[in-house]
């Protein structure tokens, strides 16, 4: 376990400990102090010093929580060292340093896989079946959401969460990569154009309160939101197209369709949602023991930083980035 700054981290080593191919062995924490509780915690020894870890010949994989902005150092150290890779997203804050880690992965030839949680759930597999047999005709809008209320009143997020250093942003770099990578994955690709607005509810650092539109070449476009003070906003999906529509979580976790060139017809059909996909962590599990690679959820994360740079850009600059203007 390389950190434990991310509020995720503790998931990730619950699934390192019920995986039958995975144990924890060692710690390390850019914040001594909290590390060695959480390595006491998992019973473990903890390392200060993150090179005397990455040498140790019994770890073969690390997990990566650190503060987004050091991502790079730590991930370009593990690859170097030999040691796969399993992080949370975002990869790095820039294409330039996603980059500079991938070509250490490349060199070393080390599994890489990010945590990108939504693309392997049932809705989306079931929502993939729906947009391959074209029965939504040409996608013209797709709408993806979500929210949680974690800076309402005393709020609950971890007080760096609104570190704007270490996390290169707020509610759409935090909770908006996920509706960012889904609505990419619907479009079937990267957009022409990225324009965002944040909004400061709660008056932190990083926006708590955000939206971006992704503009696709023959007019179609994908809204992306995302926020922290948004106390019972559902996580939502909307897909519209020339010929039907397709809703998920409005509010509830149902699948709803209608197409004249889908069942049903001119009324909404509830959708089965398709089985789970394997979670990222299995999935790297799997890569290591099989001597493969997660190419595809690497070329996602890899867009999900582009995507999220050039909204980041177009806050500042307060109008559209063209998305091929953000290179390495």
């Amino acid at each position: 376990m390389l950190s434990f700054w991310h509020v995720h981290a503790g998931d990730y080593a619950r699934q390192a400990q019920q995986h039958p191919g995975t144990q924890i062995v060692a710690a390390w924490d850019e914040d001594p102090d909290r590390g060695r509780v959480e390595a006491d915690k998992l019973g473990v020894p903890f390392h200060e010093n993150l090179d005397e870890l990455l040498a140790r010949p019994d770890v073969d994989g690390v997990i990566v929580d650190t503060p987004t902005n050091i991502h790079p150092e730590v991930m370009v150290a593990a690859a170097r060292a030999g040691k796969h890779i399993f992080t949370e997203k975002v990869l790095a804050l820039t294409v330039r340093e996603c980059n500079e880690i991938l070509a250490e992965v490349e060199k070393s030839g080390v599994a890489l896989t990010l945590s990108l949680p939504r693309l392997y759930d049932g809705y989306t597999v079931a929502i993939q079946d729906v947009l391959a047999s074209g029965a939504l005709g040409e996608i013209t809008l797709v709408r993806t959401r979500l929210s949680h209320g974690g800076s309402v009143g005393e709020g609950w997020l971890p007080e760096h969460f609104y570190n704007a250093e270490q996390c290169g942003g707020g509610a759409l770099v935090d909770l908006g990569c996920h509706p960012m990578y889904l609505a990419r994955l619907f479009f079937g690709g990267l957009p022409e154009s990225v324009s965002a607005s944040y909004g400061h509810v709660t008056g932190r650092a990083v926006e708590d309160n955000a939206v971006a539109v992704l503009r696709y070449p023959g007019g179609g476009l994908a809204v992306v939101e995302a926020g922290f003070v948004n106390t019972y906003s559902p996580f939502t999906i909307e897909v519209h197209g020339t010929l039907g529509s397709l809703l998920y979580g409005t509010p509830e976790g149902t699948l709803l369709v209608r197409s004249p060139a889908h069942e049903g017809g001119e009324r909404w059909v509830e959708l089965p949602l398709a089985e789970r996909k394997p979670m990222a962590f299995e999935q790297w599990v799997t890569h290591i023991q099989n001597g493969t690679r997660a190419h595809e959820n690497v070329e996602i994360g890899l867009d999900l930083t582009r995507l999220m740079e050039a909204a980041n850009h177009s806050v500042a600059i307060d109008a559209p980035v063209r998305i091929d203007s953000i290179s390495a």
